[in-house]
C-alpha cells in the first residue's frame, strides 16, 4: 500500500528543500541512485515547475488516508479515533481530536520500535527519512500464495534486470494487497489480502533476503523495509523476525504503503514525512514519491 498535488500550496516550498537533501545524501552512498537529469521546462509549462523538484517529473502519494472508518487497525494495537473538536460556525475556527497509536495507518517504525537503547524517532538524522527507492514486484506470486516470503532470488533477479541496489535503499515490496484496505474484519478483506481466509495472511520479506540486503550493505547505516501490508513480516511470522533484523541502526521500516505502482523499479525517491515524537517508535505519515 491522489494526485492532489497542485492543491498542496506549501508542498512546493518542502519538495524543493528535499530535493537539495537527496542531493547530499547522495554523498553517503557510493552507489545511490542520482535523480534523472531535468528536462529543459518549455514556455507554456505555466506552474509545474513549482510542484515538482528538479530531476523528478511526478509527486505521489504511497500512503492512505488516515480515517477510521476505512484503517485496518493492527490486532492489539490502540483504538483509532478521529473527533471535531472545535467549529468554525462555534468557535471560529475548525480542528479535530487525533487518538491513534504510533503505528497506525501508514507509518514509519524507528529502531526503538524493536529494541531498547536503539534510536528514536527524535533522534533520527533528517536523511534516514529521505530515501532512494526499490521497488520489486512480487503480486505475481503473491496471487498464488498469500504467505509468500520474498527470497533472495527475488533480489537477484531484480538486479539481474536493473543493475545493483544501491546503498542506503528503501527495498519495497509491492504486493497489491493495498487494494483490500478497510476496517473491514471478516470475509475478503486486508487482513488476509483479499483471500478470505481466517486469521492473518499477508505475504512478506524472507528472513534470508533480508540478511542478504544488509549483508550487501543496501541495508546499511540507513535504509528501510517498505511493503503495502501491515508490514515487513510475513503474516504467518508472529515474532517480528524481519523487523527486529532491519531496525538497528538508522534503518526504517514503512508500512501500510499504498499506490507502489506508481514508482519506477528504480530510479525514484521516498520521502518520509509525520511527527517526530519524543522517544517516538514511528509515527502515523504522509509519504511520498519522488518520481523520475
Amino acid at each position: 500500500m491522489r494526485s492532489r498535488i497542485r492543491q498542496l500550496i506549501p508542498l512546493a516550498t518542502l519538495l524543493t528543500a528535499v530535493a537539495v537533501l537527496v542531493t547530499f545524501s547522495t554523498s553517503n552512498a557510493s552507489t545511490a541512485i542520482a535523480p534523472a537529469a531535468a528536462n529543459p521546462t518549455p514556455a507554456n509549462a505555466g506552474s509545474r515547475a513549482a510542484h515538482v523538484p528538479a530531476g523528478f517529473r511526478n509527486v505521489v502519494f504511497l500512503s492512505h488516508v488516515n480515517d477510521p472508518a476505512t484503517t485496518p487497525g493492527f490486532p492489539g494495537d490502540p483504538a483509532f479515533t478521529l473527533t471535531t473538536a472545535f467549529t468554525v460556525p462555534e468557535d471560529g475556527y475548525y480542528l479535530q481530536y487525533v487518538k491513534e497509536g504510533e503505528h497506525t495507518g501508514s507509518h514509519w517504525g524507528a529502531p526503538c520500535h524493536f529494541h531498547q537503547g536503539e534510536l528514536c524517532a527524535d533522534q533520527l538524522d533528517p536523511s534516514d527519512l529521505v530515501r532512494p527507492a526499490v521497488v520489486v514486484d512480487i503480486r505475481a506470486k503473491v496471487r498464488r500464495n498469500v504467505d509468500y516470503q520474498l527470497t533472495v532470488a527475488d533480489l537477484k533477479k531484480w538486479q539481474a534486470r536493473h543493475g545493483r541496489m544501491p546503498k542506503g535503499a528503501a527495498v519495497l515490496a509491492w504486493t497489491g494487497c493495498d487494494r483490500w484496505w478497510s476496517a473491514k474484519q471478516t470475509g475478503r478483506n486486508y487482513y488476509n489480502c483479499g483471500t478470505g481466509q481466517a486469521g492473518l495472511h499477508q505475504p512478506g520479506f524472507s528472513l534470508a533476503a533480508v540478511r542478504w540486503l544488509i549483508d550487501h550493505h543496501i541495508l546499511g547505516r540507513q535504509g528501510a523495509l517498505g511493503i503495502d501490508t501491515f508490514g515487513p513480516d510475513p503474516g504467518t511470522d508472529e515474532e517480528f523476525q524481519e523487523s527486529s533484523l532491519v531496525l538497528h541502526r538508522h534503518r526504517l521500516t514503512l508500512e501500510n504503503l499504498t499506490g507502489l505502482g506508481q514508482l519506477p523499479p528504480r530510479g525514484a525517491w521516498v520521502v518520509v514525512g509525520g511527527p517526530r515524537n519524543r522517544n517516538g517508535s514511528g509515527s502515523p505519515a504522509t509519504i511520498f514519491g519522488l518520481a523520475p
